[in-house]
């Protein structure tokens, strides 16, 4: 078994290091978050961050990079208050990794990728028309993490959309059927497949 220890990461490459920490995480749930800003032009970008801080209230959380490598998307939710999160089909993966690219302010990634956006009951940030599972969500708080100069942007869930297949009985939801994928490190995306449910655990 390979072992390597802080001072070696400290020497590594630049992007072997980030490939190597990327991955060590492991999969991680990926979705393109929708935004508009002050002008009403539509922003798309691909988040592979995105973690659940709790049920009541309904709580969602992104980490944003610093503000001069991605300032598109938290600068939009500051100013509107509200984006929807949306999760990959399969059929979206190259599409989807595309928003990663730098494009200029202003710019559209729906219409730079061909993916066409969607507008639901109101909500006045796009969705993913192709999303099987998509949700939307207020500002609650960003919070900034000085130690590497990134945000924390936690959103309250105001509406959910998916297909009905995707819901189980007791509020579960089957993302394999949804075909959401996932990811690992900054640019592998896996197909998830469901080994087990078990019930509650006690001791």
């Amino acid at each position: 078994m390979i072992s390597i220890k802080a001072e070696e990461l400290n020497n590594m490459e630049r992007f072997y290091r980030a490939n190597l920490i990327n991955c060590i995480s492991g999969y991680k749930p990926v979705s393109l978050i929708g935004t508009v800003d002050e002008k009403g032009r539509h922003n798309l970008a691909i988040f592979s961050n995105i973690v659940h801080l709790g049920a009541d209230p309904a709580l969602v959380g992104f980490i944003n990079r610093p503000r001069a490598a991605a300032p598109h998307t938290i600068a939009n939710i500051e100013t509107t208050k509200v984006y929807t999160i949306n999760h990959i089909p399969a059929s979206l993966i190259e599409q989807a990794h595309q928003t990663s690219a730098k494009y200029p302010e202003g710019w559209s990634e729906f219409e730079a990728t061909g993916i066409e956006p969607e507008f639901l009951e109101g909500v006045v940030a796009p969705f993913v028309k192709e999303s099987k599972v998509k949700y939307a969500l207020s500002l609650e708080e960003i919070v900034p993490i000085k130690i590497n100069d990134t945000f924390l942007v936690i959103g309250r869930i105001t509406s959910l959309y998916f297909d009905e297949i995707v819901l189980a009985d007791d509020g579960f939801l089957d993302l394999e059927k949804a075909d959401s994928v996932c990811s690992v490190g900054l640019d592998g995306y896996y197909k998830a497949q469901k080994i087990n449910r078990f019930p509650y655990a006690k001791p």
